[in-house]
């Protein structure tokens, strides 16, 4: 039912600097995989096989890394390292991958509100690539994918973390309608542990349905002066309704060097040491 999904792909990294100063902090790799890949990889076995980024300067890499080299395929046609382009051929061969640049960045709202032209007037997917969420069984937005096809409205990832680190995300407070599903009331964007209306945050896997955009358009700057896609999910659940999925699987903060190395040492040891 969804065949789109957004990848805002923008931002500095600035906490990876100065790795990531001529470098994307999408393309930072997870053993051999670069980040931005594990997200079109789970965006694709959901069934949503367009991958729509909005990316800006800087950002090159991604493009050239969704697209054949034909000077590397040469180098190593017929010899034993073609094993090393087995998973980027085949995303290459089940993806589509359109771009447009934000010129600005404005937030993750502005972002989202960038990619309306590559979505047009249909529900997608965003993935956050800085969240790597790793499943025995099928992935996350696979499960969001599912629970759409019940609800047909907005849905968010969410997970329980410390009180002391809501204030890094968006929060969510709402009535538990089974266990792990939640009927968003309130949605705030990086509160204090004092005013947190709970510890669930959200984390970077949604499904939007298309009249975000235009409450997008309306929503003015929230939390450090960018347009927040939590504002404007707090208006679509006033107006209609807005899910919260407790997702299963494991999540690693990818955008914190510690979150970094902690998902490097879980791959390796987990995954790629058994191939």
């Amino acid at each position: 039912m969804i065949k789109k999904c957004l990848f805002p792909v923008a931002g500095y990294g600035t906490r990876f600097l100065p790795a990531t100063k001529s470098m994307p902090k999408e393309m930072l790799p997870i053993v051999n995989k670069p980040l931005v890949q594990y997200g079109v990889e789970e965006a694709i076995a959901a069934g949503m096989t367009t991958c729509a980024m909005v990316t800006g300067r800087g950002k090159r890499a991604i493009a050239d890394h969704f697209d054949i080299s034909f000077e590397l395929e040469h180098q190593i046609s017929g010899t034993g390292k073609e094993v090393y382009l087995e998973s980027i051929r085949e995303v290459l061969d089940r993806g589509v991958f359109t771009m447009v640049r934000q010129r600005e960045m404005k937030g993750l709202g502005h972002a989202i509100l960038t990619g309306e032209v590559l979505i047009g007037h249909e529900p997608f997917g965003v993935v956050l690539s800085d969240d790597l969420c790793l499943n025995e069984g099928p992935g996350v937005l696979s499960q969001m994918a599912e629970l759409y096809r019940q609800f047909r409205c907005s849905i968010v990832a969410i997970q329980e973390v410390p009180m002391e680190d809501v204030h890094k995300y968006g929060v969510i407070a709402g009535e538990s309608l089974k266990d792990g599903i939640y009927r968003v009331d309130e949605m705030v964007e990086k509160p204090d542990a004092s005013v947190a209306p709970s510890n669930l945050a959200i984390i970077g896997r949604y499904i939007l349905t298309p009249d975000i955009f235009d409450i997008l358009r309306e929503t003015p700057p929230g939390a450090n002066g960018e347009v927040q896609l939590t504002d404007a999910l707090q208006t679509q659940a006033r107006q209609g309704c807005v899910m919260a999925y407790r997702f299963k699987g494991r999540r690693f903060d990818c955008g914190s060097v510690p979150g970094f190395v902690e998902a490097t040492n879980f791959v390796y040891e987990n995954h790629y040491s058994r191939s």
